[in-house]
């Protein structure tokens, strides 16, 4: 059973809602996260993003970095930016971009469920991303960025969520990105009972994005134990601050790749090499996007191409082995252009499919010498790696839209 409980939330007054809600920290170089802070003075980045109230030259991992977070949170606190609430609640929070809306329980999810696999992982995490993560939460003591959970659609909780939405709504806006914003909250036993006795009987719920933040809140909790050996998990420190949406309502975009070079090859001998696996064929100089899986559009000298994999590799059915990007980088990325790790290699870069397939071409013109286009991984194909306890590939989905930071905050003492 999953245990995912109402919390005391911190969040902004109304009328400041829109102002203060904002991407999620790691969307912005450092640069950007300066001048969307100098754009919106209230913005919560600048508490996420707190090197953005020091000089470019100071080191953005210092601690007194950290504390200015902290302080910046307790003045928004003394002057009425935030408020807390005194009740226990979960929320409601409906995202709605170019007509499609997706709508997401906001409560606090336990830690023992991330470590007892209740809560499912599919990707890795790298210590140093999460070090960041793990000194604000424990400095500001709280918890500021959701994370992007998901679970099998279940009819009691949608007929929550469908009750508590014909109420009117806490928040309600548009943000400068045009995603529309609507918050309610749960403030109704029976309701509150509901949504916790139906996630009660779900026992598989996925980390669909926020892998780092997740891991580097499950770790302050677990330092926060060793601090307070007399811990007796009910204490704010072992949950961590979640918004957990139904799977039918989430749709994954394309991860696109991009590299450097051919490896070498020229372009004829290029396409006779991809040959071997895939089938080619020149579609023209408009992008082309894939129509389904182990599908893939490439750009390559001004022109574009459809590659379909042979039926060897389109007919695999191991989780991981048989997603596109699996296909794309052990048939073509790895034997042909050598690029083995692409975590690590320089050589590749990756392009979220909200910036459009023009951006590859984009790519390829200022940098680049190739471009691939994705078909999305789904999210049954996600659910499927982490039910099978395994990881995907790197940059293998795109979620869209990001939750806003800023809006819930989760205190841990």
């Amino acid at each position: 059973m999953a245990v995912i409980k109402p919390f005391l939330c911190v969040r902004p007054v109304p009328s400041l809602a829109d102002r203060v809600a904002a991407l999620p920290y790691d969307v912005y170089n450092r640069r950007e996260a300066k001048e969307e802070v100098g754009r919106e003075p209230y913005s919560f980045l600048k508490i996420d993003r707190p090197e953005t109230q020091f000089p470019d030259d100071v080191d953005m991992y210092a601690p007194e970095v950290y504390e200015k977070a902290r302080e910046l949170l307790d003045i928004g606190m003394k002057n009425d930016t935030f408020v807390k609430e005194k009740k226990e609640y979960y929320y409601i929070y409906e995202l709605i971009m170019e007509g499609r809306s997706q709508t997401g329980i906001v409560a606090c999810a336990s830690i023992d469920d991330y470590l007892n696999n209740v809560i499912k992982k599919h990707e890795n995490t790298r210590e140093e991303k999460e070090l960041d993560r793990i000194r604000h939460i424990d400095v500001c003591n709280a918890q500021t960025g959701p994370i992007f959970l998901a679970y099998r659609a279940d009819k009691k909780i949608n007929e929550v969520v469908a009750k508590v939405k014909e109420r009117t709504p806490l928040y309600d806006f548009t943000a400068v990105d045009q995603v529309v914003h609507r918050v309610w909250g749960v403030t109704e036993v029976q309701d509150i009972r509901s949504i916790w006795d139906a996630f009660a009987g779900i026992d598989s719920i996925y980390i669909a994005d926020g892998h780092h933040r997740a891991a580097s809140a499950v770790k302050v909790g677990l330092k926060r134990r060793e601090e307070h050996p007399d811990y007796d998990g009910t204490e704010e420190f072992n949950y961590f601050l979640s918004v957990l949406f139904p799977d039918d309502e989430l749709k994954i975009l394309d991860y696109n790749r991009v590299v450097k070079d051919l490896n070498g090859y020229g372009k004829e001998e290029f396409l006779e090499k991809i040959g071997t696996y895939f089938t080619v064929k020149e579609t023209g100089i408009e992008p082309y996007r894939p129509q389904k899986k182990a599908e893939f559009g490439m750009y390559l000298d001004k022109k574009w191409y459809c590659l379909k994999a042979k039926e060897e590799l389109a007919g695999m059915t191991d989780p991981v082995d048989s997603l596109d990007v699996s296909l794309l980088q052990d048939y073509l990325l790895g034997p042909i252009l050598g690029i083995g790790d692409p975590r690590t290699d320089s050589r590749i870069d990756f392009v979220g499919g909200i910036r459009g397939l023009k951006e590859l071409e984009k790519r390829v013109e200022e940098d680049m010498a190739a471009a691939f286009s994705m078909y999305p991984t789904s999210i049954e194909e996600l659910f499927h790696v982490a039910d099978a306890g395994r990881l995907m590939p790197p940059k293998s989905t795109w979620f869209e839209p990001k939750l806003r930071s800023g809006l819930f905050i989760h205190e841990l003492s």
